[in-house]
């Protein structure tokens, strides 16, 4: 038996499992682990008693008295100027994900968060100071034209991405349905070369299953959206139909979503109670733990791995973790690639706002997800030539893990 023996007859079973779901699988999800929580409340513009801002006034009077430009045709307006200190001061704190968005970054912000974009379908972000995918969205352009996980990106239409924050990349990404982008990509630190590709109206993919032919059931998750709990409630029920008892969770390239979902989802495995993750704060006191509600439908007996890669990531890794260090599951696959901070998103003006980072995402053993992800208890890196063969070795090593236990 897969599930509590209390429910061995499959009928009675499937009658509690719906009566579980219809109780706990609803709720509100707010708050994305990768896309930043969204909104605050107003934060006082008096200036701090303890720092002098006269180096700062200064500069900007003998800037404003002496500055010409190089031709005749480049200016600025102050309110750009306000724009690119706050910018400048952003960055000092040393933070890839703590940035200032002017107008038009916010707009473009939010629409994503909506969900209705244009653009080439995938998630990037900033490594050892260079922007990189995390991870293509599965049928999308950018997945279709054959980008990577871990694929540096040096060049966006020509232009270096030196220096480049991930929303500044964002907007050079982003544009009209038809139109193409060129990246110039380095992968695993080969030559350069270009990619081109056409952008497209942006679909999210969120889950599919798959029985195989010798009994391993695979629910392939694509993203932690708002869609997903209700979906993966469908997916177990197929599992329940399958009797089998051999589970995998493929979250490989899977750049995150809402904490909620990752927390819901864990609470199928998990009993009631079981911390998820821990929301770590600069002031220890207001330190959250998110804990498993309990659903906990599976025996000792089930079988389960998960599949990781550098492209998974934030609620990826907090579901991974979780399973993993209260050794319900078996990770297989290659280090995750460590997205492990919180953001939230403060009004600066009607127009721009700040996205800070707010917290760090430790796993149950108090472990940073951000200090190089997690590492699998089984690593299988895929090579070049597997993807050119379309080889899948983890994969095939977690069909064999499950099959013979080793």
């Amino acid at each position: 038996m897969l599930f509590h023996p209390e429910q061995s007859e499959k009928k009675f079973f499937l009658a509690l499992f719906f009566g579980a779901l219809l109780v706990f699988g609803g709720g509100v999800y707010v708050g994305a682990v990768n896309a930043p929580y969204v909104g605050a409340t107003e934060v006082s513009a008096v200036p701090p008693e303890n720092v002098d801002f006269a180096p700062l006034y200064k500069s900007w009077r003998i800037l404003e008295e002496n500055f010409v430009t190089a031709t005749t045709t480049a200016s600025s307006t102050e309110e750009e100027r306000m724009w690119g200190a706050i910018e400048g001061l952003a960055r000092s704190y040393g933070d890839d994900y703590t940035v200032f968005f002017r107008p038009e970054q916010k707009e473009i912000f939010e629409s994503e968060i909506r969900g209705d974009f244009q653009g080439v379908g995938m998630e990037i972000g900033v490594r050892d100071e260079v922007l990189t995918v995390i991870a293509p969205l599965k049928d999308t352009p950018a997945y279709r034209a054959g980008i990577k996980s871990g694929d540096k990106i040096l060049e966006i239409d020509g232009e270096s991405t030196e220096g480049l924050t991930t929303e500044s990349a964002v907007k050079k990404i982003r544009g009209e349905q038809g139109t193409t982008v060129v990246f110039t990509i380095s992968r695993d630190g080969g030559a350069p070369f270009e990619v081109s590709v056409v952008r497209d109206v942006i679909t999210l993919p969120t889950l599919d299953t798959e029985l195989t032919s010798d009994g391993v059931f695979i629910i392939r998750l694509y993203s932690f959206n708002a869609l997903a709990p209700q979906l993966f409630r469908d997916a177990l029920s197929e599992f329940a139909n399958a009797q089998t008892d051999k589970m995998i969770l493929d979250l490989r390239g899977n750049p995150g979503g809402y904490l909620e979902v990752a927390v819901d989802i864990a609470s199928w495995y998990l009993p009631v109670g079981k911390a998820v993750v821990i929301e770590d704060y600069q002031d220890e006191t207001k330190n959250n733990v998110h804990r498993s509600r309990g659903y906990d439908v599976f025996t000792d007996q089930l079988k389960l791995v998960i599949l990781v890669d550098e492209g998974s990531a934030s609620a990826s890794e907090i579901l991974a973790g979780a399973l993993s260090e209260h050794g319900v599951a078996t990770l297989i696959g290659a280090k995750t690639f460590g997205k492990g901070s919180v953001q939230q998103v403060f009004p600066v003006t009607d127009t721009t706002a700040l996205k800070i980072t707010i917290a760090r995402w430790l796993t149950p053993n108090e472990t940073s997800i951000s200090d190089g992800g997690i590492t699998p208890d089984i690593e299988i890196e895929i090579t070049e030539e597997d993807r050119e063969a379309e080889r899948d070795p983890q994969f095939e090593r977690a069909v064999q893990f499950l099959l013979q236990g080793n």
